[in-house]
């Protein structure tokens, strides 16, 4: 995967637009003290007053959304898609990469470690995580122009999560039910099971990764992958507890 980001707005374009505001800004102001100046009246000075301090929270509100709007593309497995990515969508990407980066939809389960059906129920409750905006209307519309970071979470959800979780869920529960109690490195396909979920990891990694392009986390490649300190303690032997003296 190869991200790329630019300037969606130039910043002649955005001067402009900023310096006809504040034209515009200026010429209500000038109305406004002039129509004081010539009625004196109290009450349309209130009334000015409170349009000016609802523009300035709307105009606020209008900046904050749309301020450092940027371009990001993402060349994913069969697809290429162009985020005209503003503060919601960051915020948006930001709270889906975070999800993904703390469950096993990311994290290594080495064999013989781990709990299966743990893994599954992290898997089905980032399903649900993911899917409960779209469903409930949360999302906001997709923009005028570029894909929607919601569409990408619905390729996740498609493409990737949900064919696991379809095939994996019955067979492990299957299991569960005709060996209750036993443990779970007694299934058959335990080791099938594991190999998939790494299959499915590698699989998500580039879209979790483009989660964190979207949101403007620098290296968001490096919250995926274990520290080189951490890395050489899980490789090295745990040290010899020395003999008490006194043996």
């Amino acid at each position: 995967m190869r991200a790329g980001r630019g300037r969606s707005i130039t910043t002649v374009a955005w001067t402009a637009a900023r310096a006809a505001l504040a034209g515009l800004l200026g010429a209500v102001v000038g109305i406004a003290a002039y129509s004081i100046s010539q009625t004196g009246g109290q009450r349309l000075s209130i009334v000015v007053g409170a349009l000016l301090g609802v523009a300035v929270v709307l105009g606020a509100d209008l900046y904050r959304r749309s301020v450092q709007l940027t371009e990001v593309r993402l060349v994913l497995p069969g697809s290429e898609m162009t985020f005209r990515a503003n503060t919601d969508m960051r915020q948006a990407a930001q709270r889906m990469f975070f999800q993904a980066a703390t469950r096993v939809a990311t994290r290594p389960l080495e064999d013989g470690s781990g709990n299966l059906r743990e893994a599954l129920t992290s898997l089905k409750t980032l399903f649900d995580l993911y899917r409960e905006p779209l469903e409930s209307g949360a999302a906001p519309p997709p923009p005028a122009k570029g894909d929607s970071v919601h569409e990408l979470v619905l390729d996740i959800l498609n493409f990737e999560l949900a064919p696991f979780l379809a095939k994996w869920h019955p067979r492990l529960r299957a299991f569960e039910e005709a060996h209750p109690g036993q443990d779970e490195s007694a299934w058959p396909e335990n080791a099938a099971f594991r190999e998939e979920l790494r299959t499915l990891q590698d699989n998500l990694r580039p879209y979790v990764i483009g989660l964190g392009e979207i949101a403007g986390i620098r290296d968001p490649e490096r919250h995926l992958r274990r520290s080189a300190w951490y890395a050489a303690r899980a490789s090295s032997p745990l040290p010899r507890q020395q003999k008490d003296a006194a043996r």
